[in-house]
Parts: structure tokens; sequence; C-alpha cells
């Protein structure tokens, strides 16, 4: 059968209420081929240099790839924007229903853009290729209300965390089952008055004999089979063996009640897996605020991270933070410091580790922004550190709460936290699942080649846009074959040169804003010992650190300062893309190892 060619874009401003199709330029699709490269490509283009990215100039993307809908596994969306909370670039992703019906409802384009602000509550209703702007009334509901507005569509929406632009507000969807996370892309959307995307178009069909087989080949590869096993809640039992879930605020490394809050306490009380399939998603539980699907980062964060060692109690929070669009890993760390901070009379609040009620209520105040604690929290927990004191308590990279795998039983991933294009996230490279189980093999070589192939891969996988975990089944072609069957042709090597093209655009775009080696930094907090655990009395020597960031930065071709080289942008085609604006470096990093082998 015929495939739809993706060369479209749909522009909305929402401060006028025009809506526009425009061709994406061939040469963009080709080199930044969609999802995040695309969504990189024009917000290097479109928003200026220093913007606010609460105000109108800053710009919204709702990103689809060219396989979006054929791909196996979930159908995924990428958020692309200005970060509010770390001022950065930002990319966030989100599975489910949405996805499928956005790329519908899209037919030729490969995403929606919104810019401007509206003055009255709005949502973009998007159908056979076009939009409109219509007003929104269910302004102040919750994700599941603002889902359930809309019966006949699928919907991506912000909560009252959102609407009250929370720092790392999510863009909720399928009734708050999935959510764009990290960064604040929903707080974006808050700030310009809009509550919901509402797509009504039925997902795209085609490909079934390669879909099918690589189905097939997921359920016999590892991921697939800890996928089925377990989905992402079994990383808390993961991180837990090796020593390296951070506990109780971070203050130890491992948690005794991981077991009640992991794998086994999520299937004894899962009513059914979230879907059937090759990829059957994760486990739907029945919590006090309906029902939810509590992901890793839930009994990491939320149980192990507050002390709270009841199942029930962790997924309630979970489903808290889902229904007011907040951020789990964020939302759970600013708990977690505030916790921190009462002990240490920091606060004038009587809150306690272990203490579920009081976290529920301070998710509330946070999303809300009431009281003088909420307020604070609501712009993270540097700004809450600022305001009361208590910094080094809970560590941050770029103003983003680093997730629940602690870098100092593996120094890759404390590399992969610093140099990652957004903050502390543990998506763009996870190279702590293998280096955990390496002992003291490994070098700094192996731990740089390991997060920048890791950060390229996922770079041009999220431009497709995959589902990251059957998306491994693309890794050894990275969606070559899958392109060519709609007739796009690459070979691996483009695409390979395509993520690490999109990883130094972004790396532009931020060096633009004036990020630079001071922001690849890593806490205080991490240079102090673990305290417990197989990692006990390991910490990150400085010294050692700032090597291994002249080794990564000497590997991508950028300066001692982390500003890519003027060889590295001509060689990726992207001289004819750097304006005035955006510095460009004339000297490149020294690998230190190879200074000492005489290289």
């Amino acid at each position: 059968m015929a495939h739809r060619t993706r060369d479209r874009v749909l522009r909305v401003d929402l401060s006028d209420g025009t809506v526009r199709r425009e061709r994406v330029p061939q040469s963009w699709r080709r080199r930044f081929v969609g999802g995040k490269g695309l969504g990189a490509r024009y917000l290097y283009r479109d928003v200026p240099a220093g913007a606010d990215p609460l105000g109108p100039e800053n710009v919204l993307g709702f990103m689809l790839g060219p396989l979006s809908g054929y791909l196996p596994g979930e159908s995924r969306y990428a958020a692309v924007t200005k970060s509010p909370l770390t001022g950065a670039f930002l990319d966030s992703y989100s599975g489910g229903e949405f996805p499928d019906r956005l790329a519908g409802a899209l037919a030729d384009c490969l995403g929606l853009l919104v810019a401007g602000r509206a003055s009255d509550p709005v949502a973009i209703e998007v159908e056979n290729g076009t939009a409109t702007v219509e007003p929104a009334d269910c302004w102040g509901e919750d994700a599941v209300s603002t889902d359930e507005r809309y019966p006949d569509a699928a919907v991506a929406c912000v909560g009252p965390a959102g609407e009250r632009t929370v720092s790392y507000a999510t863009i909720a969807s399928d009734g708050g089952d999935h959510h764009a996370g990290r960064g604040g892309a929903g707080t974006v959307m808050g700030a310009k008055r809009l509550k919901a995307v509402v797509a009504r178009g039925e997902p795209p069909e085609g490909l079934p004999r390669l879909r099918e087989a690589y189905d097939e080949a997921y359920r016999e590869h590892d991921t697939g089979r800890w996928q089925a096993a377990g989905a992402t809640i079994e990383s808390v039992d993961f991180a837990n063996e090796v020593g390296v879930l951070p506990t109780r605020g971070w203050q130890t490394s491992q948690f005794d009640g991981a077991s009640d809050i992991g794998v086994e306490a999520a299937r004894a009380a899962a009513m059914g897996r979230e879907r059937d399939g090759a990829v059957p998603g994760g486990f739907r539980v029945e919590t006090d605020d309906g029902e939810s699907v509590p992901r890793g980062a839930t009994p990491m964060t939320l149980g192990a991270g507050l002390g709270i060692d009841e199942f029930d109690a962790v997924a309630t929070l979970g489903a808290a933070c889902d229904r007011l669009g907040v951020d789990v890993i964020d939302a759970g760390s600013a708990v977690a410091w505030a916790m921190r901070a009462s002990e240490d009379g920091l606060v004038e609040r009587d809150l306690a580790f272990g203490d579920a009620a009081g976290a529920r209520d301070l998710l509330e105040e946070i999303a809300h922004r009431r009281g003088p604690l909420g307020d604070a929290l609501a712009d993270g927990v540097e700004a809450a550190a600022e305001r009361f004191g208590g910094g080094d308590r809970i560590p941050t990279v770029k103003s983003m709460a680093l997730p629940a795998y602690d870098p100092r039983g593996a120094v890759a991933m404390a590399l992969a936290y610093a140099t990652s294009d957004r903050g502390g996230c543990h998506r763009r490279a996870r190279p702590i699942e293998r280096e955990v189980f390496a002992a003291d093999s490994w070098d700094a070589d192996d731990r740089v080649t390991a997060v920048v192939d890791a950060q390229d891969a996922r770079s041009v996988l999220w431009s497709l846009v995959v589902d990251d975990f059957a998306g491994e089944t693309l890794r050894e072609d990275l969606g070559a074959e899958w392109l060519s069957a709609v007739g796009l042709s690459y070979d691996p090597d483009d695409l390979r040169t395509a993520g690490e093209r999109i990883w130094t655009l972004v790396r532009l775009f931020n060096a633009r804003e004036g990020f630079a080696r001071d922001d690849d930094r890593l806490p205080q907090l991490l240079r102090e010992p673990l305290a417990d655990g197989p990692a006990a009395g390991r910490a990150l020597d400085p010294d050692g650190f700032e090597r291994l960031l002249d080794a990564y930065y000497a590997a991508r071709g950028w300066s001692p300062d982390g500003v890519p080289a003027r060889r590295t942008v001509e060689r990726l085609g992207l001289d004819g893309v750097v304006d005035a604006d955006t510095p460009v470096a004339d000297t490149v990093a020294v690998d230190p190892t190879e200074v000492a082998s005489g290289d």
C-alpha cells in the first residue's frame, strides 16, 4: 500500500488565533529526520536567544516522525520547547493512544508548532491535517476530568500544575496514564493558556509484515523479556540490589522496604497490564484516586526516596501526580527536600520520611502554589534551597533533579547526567545497567564511548519517534530498514551522523543560552562516600571526573569549555545553520588519556 509522506508542519499562533500549514524544507527532513531533530531545528531558528520560556516567543512543538504509527511497540510523540525549569533545550516524550490519534489527525504533517499566548484558555483541535483554536471551559480541572470532556478524541492537556506554571509541569494524555514529563513542557503549555490539544484521527496502518517481524524479535530480546516480566517498575529492585537506589532524600543507597514497593508488590496489586501484545505495558492498579499505571520512577522517587514502604500509598501518590500534572521525579525530589529541611529545622513544617499523608498534602500545595513552601518548591529544589537554605540535599544538574540512580556506584552514569542536554536525565544514556556488572574493568574510554554512542543513537531514534524499549530492536541499523519501507533511503552510517548532528545542534542551542562546562557539573553531595550497600565507600573523585569530561569533549570534537568546535560544526554540515549569537570554538579539548599514553 502507499505510505503517507509527511512533509508539512502545522503552525498555530495563539496570540491572534491564526493557523497555517507550511512545507518542511527537504534538506531539513533529510538531515534532522523528524521528532527531536526536526523540533530542535525549528526551535533553534524560531526562538530568539535569551527568550523567556514562559513568554509568547517560545515555541512548543508536538512532533512526530516519518515512521509514526508504523513502528513496533507503543507510539510516541516528542514535546520540544525551551525549558522553564532549566532554561535549556527540552525534549520530552509520551506514549499511549494520543500519539497514534495525533498521527492520524495531522495527516501529512510532521508536527504542530505552537507560539504566542492566548488571552483566555483555549484548546487546539486537530483533524484532517489542519487545526482550529477553540475556547476551553475546563480550565481548573485535572488531567482526568479534562480528558473526559472530549470522549470522541485523544487529549493531551495540562492539570492544575501547568495552569499555575509549576516549573516541572507535565503534558498529560490518556486521562493521565501518560506524560511528557521532565523539564516543564506542561508549564510552557499553561503559560500559553493552552489547556489541551485534541486529536481526532485514526492511527495510520501499514507495514504489517515488518511490524510482525520486529514484534517477534522484541519478544525474544532481553529488553522485551524484561518489559514483559516486570516493565519499568522492576527498576526499583535492580537499583536496590546493586546499591544505587537513593533512599530518604539521598541519605542512603538501599531501602529496606524495596521488596514491598517493587515488582512483586505491583504484580500482587495489579488489575492487569496496560495493554496486550509484544509490549504489554505497565501494571494497572486501583488507588484512592482511581486507576493508575505506576512507572519505575514512582516507587523509586515517591517510595524509597520518601521512605514510604506501602505499595498502595506509593501508587496513590503517583496517581496524584498524574492528575495534578507534575513530573514524578522532580515533585518527589521536592517533597524529599522538604522532609530533610524539616528534619534540619529549615522550614516550619512537621514532615518526616515515611509520612505518605504529609507528602500528598505537600504535592497539592506545590501544584496549586499554596503557601510559601509550596510556592518555592513549585520552582524546583534549587529555588527552595535559595529561599530557605539547605542546598546540597537533593542533587541536580542544570536545575533538574537527578532520577533515582546514584552515580557514585557507576561513574559513567555521572558523565551521562552531567552532559545530558536537558538536565539531570537518565534517558539520554543509561550505562549504569552495564557498568555496575563490569566491576572495575571499565576505563575512561569505555565510559565515554558508552555515553556518546547512546546519546547519538537515542537522538536519531527519538527523531523517528520510537518506543524506548521496542526501539532496542532498531539499534543495529537505527531504523534504516523501516525508513526504506516508506521510501526513504538512509544507511546506518547516515543515521549515526544524523544522531551526532542533532546532539550537536542541541548543544549549540544551549551554548547560545549561555551553557558551558560549568553547567556540566555534579553537585557536592556526590563527592561524599556512599554509606552503605555494595557500593559503600564510593564517591565521585572531582579531579577524575574533570579528566573524564575532557575525554568526552575530545570525543565530541568540542572545546575544553564544552562548546562545539568549528571543524566539528563544519563536518556535520551545521556551519550554514549557526547564527551570530551562537559561540563556536576554535580549539578542541585534548583527551587526557591519550596524552598520558603518549598518543
